[in-house]
Formats: C-alpha cells, sequence, structure tokens
C-alpha cells in the first residue's frame, strides 16, 4: 500500500484498521515523508519459568538408556 497522508489517515482510521486486521501494513505520511507504520497487534508471549512444572511428573531412569540402532538409524536418515 502507498503512504497515505496523516489527514487522510484521520478520516478513514476505520478502514485502515480493516486493512491491518487483513494483514497488511499502513505507512503514514506528513508532507510525503513516512513517520508511521501501522501494523497487527501480536500479543507478547509470557516468558516460560524454568522448573514450572517440577514435581508434577516423573522421568523414568529408562528414559536415559541409549536408543535402539534401529530407531538411530531413522534420526541419522539411513531408513
Amino acid at each position: 500500500m502507498n503512504p497515505i497522508n496523516i489527514h487522510d489517515a484521520k478520516t478513514q482510521l476505520s478502514k485502515l484498521i480493516e486493512t491491518v486486521e487483513s494483514g497488511e501494513e499502513v505507512i503514514i505520511a506528513r508532507a510525503g515523508k513516512p513517520v508511521a507504520r501501522l501494523v497487527p497487534y501480536l500479543p507478547v508471549k509470557p516468558l516460560r519459568e524454568p522448573g514450572l512444572m517440577k514435581g508434577k511428573f516423573e522421568v523414568p531412569d529408562s528414559f536415559f538408556d541409549p536408543l535402539p540402532d534401529e530407531i538411530l538409524e531413522y534420526f541419522e536418515g539411513k531408513k
């Protein structure tokens, strides 16, 4: 989309919001010079906390056993 001047952006804000909701970004200009970008809002995901699942499940000792050769071949792209 070509830049839109500030006055037009103010009068067409609802239409510009719809444009942004459809995945496009809108450049807003003052005297033909881009000064702002209107983009979709993406919520920030909360950071994960280490140890959050501590005590909720138990990993059996067999989890650390070596994988059988047949399964390793799949990981190595030999099958």
